[in-house]
């Protein structure tokens, strides 16, 4: 549902709707309340449901802060495994440009086919939360083959041949891990304690008497905004790869990279 909801609504509609529907969810609520118990107006349950209702506050402000941070951290990474990833794989090109024409065309087209596939037939199963290791294996293999299909003459060949190698196995490896954050998601526990959270605090806030019906209101608006608006923080940030802050396949496609995409010269 979140995947579905990231990549057909942008951050802006989804912010609007989810905020806007817990606001008019807390507003009802609270009118509910005020009606059937026209005491609680008068405020005398006010000390026990403060007491309450800071707690679980305080509980769950902390429980979304560790989220929040956590899913960031996990996008900030995600950002330097793709951008690491890429490097990596410039690093081949650029080493291989030592090697005989026609084993350095070897090598770099085998590159440019799988900088291609990344960007065209992974990055989009990404988005859908199925990367599949398979979608861009063969073209793994093939780099390998044009690399090992070459053989070092001089001691400098080997020297840059060598930096290659490294390079590539370095670039395979982040695939690896990138292709992992692909798939990470929250935590069902965590999933019940952020959104399952939100449906205790807010009706907790129909309990808080106040004698101003538009107090009461302004209050309750107000709790469940900032409610929603952490939800939205924590929806758009548990995939990486979904929505408008998604990490960017642009690095596939830059420097060294950039001989590969001849529709951007």
């Amino acid at each position: 549902m979140s995947l579905w909801l990231l990549n057909h609504l942008d951050t802006l509609t989804l912010t609007v709707l989810m905020v806007g529907v817990l606001i008019a969810l807390a507003v009802t609520g609270s009118l509910v309340a005020r009606r059937r118990h026209p005491h609680l107006a008068e405020g005398e349950h006010n000390e026990m449901v403060g007491v309450v209702l800071g707690m679980f506050g305080a509980i769950y402000g902390i429980i979304l802060a560790f989220v929040v941070v956590t899913l960031w951290t996990q996008l900030d990474h995600t950002q330097q495994v793709v951008s690491k990833e890429s490097t990596d794989l410039a690093i081949v090109v650029r080493t291989t440009r030592v090697l005989p024409p026609a084993d350095r065309a070897r090598v770099h087209r085998a590159v440019g086919e799988y900088v291609h596939s990344v960007v065209e037939v992974q990055w989009p199963r990404m988005r859908s939360g199925e990367p599949s290791y398979g979608a861009t294996s063969s073209r793994v293999e093939a780099m390998y083959d044009a690399l090992q299909a070459y053989e070092p003459v001089t001691a400098r060949d080997e020297v840059f041949y060598e930096q290659a190698v490294a390079g590539l196995n370095d670039a395979v490896a982040q695939r690896r891990e990138r292709i992992s954050l692909a798939q990470a998601e929250l935590p069902t526990l965590l999933e019940v304690l952020v959104f399952g959270g939100a449906l205790v605090i807010i009706p907790l806030t129909f309990l808080f008497g106040l004698r101003s019906l538009r107090m009461q209101l302004l209050f309750v608006t107000a709790v469940a905004a900032l409610i929603g608006f952490s939800l939205v923080l924590v929806l758009v940030l548990d995939r990486p790869f979904a929505g408008e802050l998604a990490v960017s396949p642009a690095p596939y496609k830059e420097g060294a990279l950039s001989q590969f995409w001849p529709e951007r010269v």
